[in-house]
């Protein structure tokens, strides 16, 4: 089932443009988002969420238009750009006691699985957490609320080797539990490690918008990585110029 639809977003820079671009979402799918620093992913998570006004397009999610039904699709959907980085020095548990009066539909049992789930103590405080579990914290903030939905803007970058590793795990966790996982990257490993779909964006151009075993036929030659198959198609494509 569609979960989320993008239909010809276009947003226009001096410098840069989102051309037309046209995907969408399965329904309890993880889908990489894949594309050089630069790409264009950044300005298309933005433009799906209404952070920045799209000049052409529509968004929608759940089958209702994203323009007009904003409140009540954003109760269904979680995002997070990262890491953990406001009142540092305060417990999780009074940040969470914050986030909690935003959403009515605020789930503290789905809380209480997610902290034992990301094995998260609520009793420190951001800075005394490593960069993987102030993630963790982010997509606890981004789930209790019982999100259908996560938005994720490269999650994994900055983590080390074993975070990152461990985070993609957790992505497999959640579809298994029923949640759609879209994030963003330009790491090709995290890509082959978890996802089910590709979306491959290239100078602000949709290049491909496939299950991930359907883009290895199609764009893959004999015995290529994923990773050299990214970078024989950038080499293609000639690079990528704006985030």
């Amino acid at each position: 089932m569609v979960i989320a639809e993008v239909r010809d977003l276009v947003k226009k820079y001096p410098s840069f443009e989102l051309k037309k671009n046209s995907f969408s979402l399965e329904s309890g799918r993880i889908t990489g988002f894949i594309g050089r620093n630069g790409a264009g992913k950044t300005t298309t998570i933005k433009a799906m969420l209404n952070m920045i006004h799209p000049d052409g397009g529509e968004v929608r999610y759940f089958g209702l238009p994203f323009l007009g039904h904003e409140a009540e699709i954003k109760k269904r959907i979680g995002y997070s750009t990262g890491t953990v980085s406001w009142y540092p020095r305060k417990k999780i548990r009074d940040l969470v006691e914050i986030a909690r009066r935003f959403y009515d539909t605020w789930d503290e049992e789905a809380y209480r699985s997610y902290l034992r789930l990301f094995e998260i103590d609520e009793t420190k405080t951001p800075l005394e957490l490593s960069e993987g579990m102030k993630v963790k914290v982010n997509l606890i903030l981004a789930l209790a609320h019982r999100a259908e939905v996560l938005i994720l803007d490269e999650p994994t970058s900055g983590l080390d080797p074993f975070s990152r590793s461990e985070l993609l795990g957790l992505f497999t966790e959640l579809r298994d539990r029923g949640v759609t996982v879209f994030f963003s990257t330009h790491i090709i490993t995290d890509i082959e490690k978890c996802a089910d779909d590709i979306l491959y964006i290239s100078r602000g151009r949709i290049a491909a918008a496939l299950p991930k075993a359907e883009f290895v036929r199609q764009y893959s030659r004999d015995g290529e990585r994923l990773e050299d198959t990214m970078l024989r198609l950038e080499t293609e494509e000639g690079g990528a110029a704006h985030d």
